[in-house]
């Protein structure tokens, strides 16, 4: 199915609606990577996890879209209705109220524990370097923000986040690592993430975190969530050591 993408008049942003294949629809609010952007998402999801559509199996946000997967034999009647469209008109009707709620978002600080530089964090004197800043800025200009999660993604339990100070922008690593430890904390151009599981990785390492941030055991697999406002508080080798003996 190849249709165009269809403009919606809606505020806080205007949202497009597009097929993604024939089970998934996208909601597209704008291509600007915001914080308002980013709540319209959210308000959206919120309105949809409580009021799902018919056939709705899944919602996925990203920086500026939600996808919505769907069941397009629960909407196609028995071949009366084409899925796409049918799911279009209902979300068209209800998105001014998801909207609406979006000034009701409220957003949760976590903080997490940080061990900067040394083996915890090979990468951070080249930072420095490509920055023109000493070390101990590169730190304290990480640790300084409160960063929002855009978004979970590449791996279970990995944070995108939003907020890196400008001057830190680094280029990711010329060759990749073929295996980044679970909890470093890197720069990758204008972004800054936490690896939460053992993967390959080209982003530069300035520090690791003892906190494990994904576990499938747990009620709730990942320990940080699209909406939470993220803060890195430095801490000590000795410190590390000990969180993560709590952690084990």
């Amino acid at each position: 199915m190849s249709l165009p993408p269809e403009p919606l008049p809606t505020r806080p942003a205007p949202v497009r609606l597009f097929p993604l294949g024939d089970a998934a629809i996208v909601l597209e609010f704008g291509t600007d990577i915001s914080a308002e952007t980013h709540q319209a998402i959210q308000a959206v999801r919120s309105y949809l996890t409580q009021h799902p559509v018919e056939g709705q199996r899944e919602l996925v946000p990203a920086f500026t879209t939600l996808t919505l997967y769907y069941d397009p034999w629960r909407l196609s009647d028995n071949g009366r209705y084409q899925p796409y469209e049918r799911l279009a008109e209902t979300i068209r009707q209800l998105l001014p109220a998801a909207l609406a709620t979006a000034v009701a978002t409220e957003e949760i600080l976590v903080e997490i524990p940080v061990c900067y530089g040394g083996a915890f964090g090979p990468d951070l004197e080249a930072v420095a370097a490509h920055t023109g800043l000493s070390c101990e800025e590169v730190v304290a200009r990480h640790s300084a923000p409160e960063y929002l999660v855009h978004m979970i993604g590449f791996a279970p339990g990995f944070p995108y986040l939003g907020g890196l100070d400008a001057r830190l922008a680094t280029p990711r690593r010329p060759q990749p690592r073929p295996l980044v430890p679970a909890g470093a904390v890197g720069i990758a151009g204008a972004q800054t993430g936490i690896y939460s599981l053992p993967t390959p990785g080209g982003w530069q390492l300035i520090g690791r975190t003892p906190l494990r941030l994904f576990n499938p055991d747990w009620a709730q697999p990942s320990r940080l969530q699209a909406g939470q406002r993220l803060r890195f508080v430095p801490i000590s080798e000795a410190e590390f050591k000990q969180l993560q003996r709590h952690e084990s």
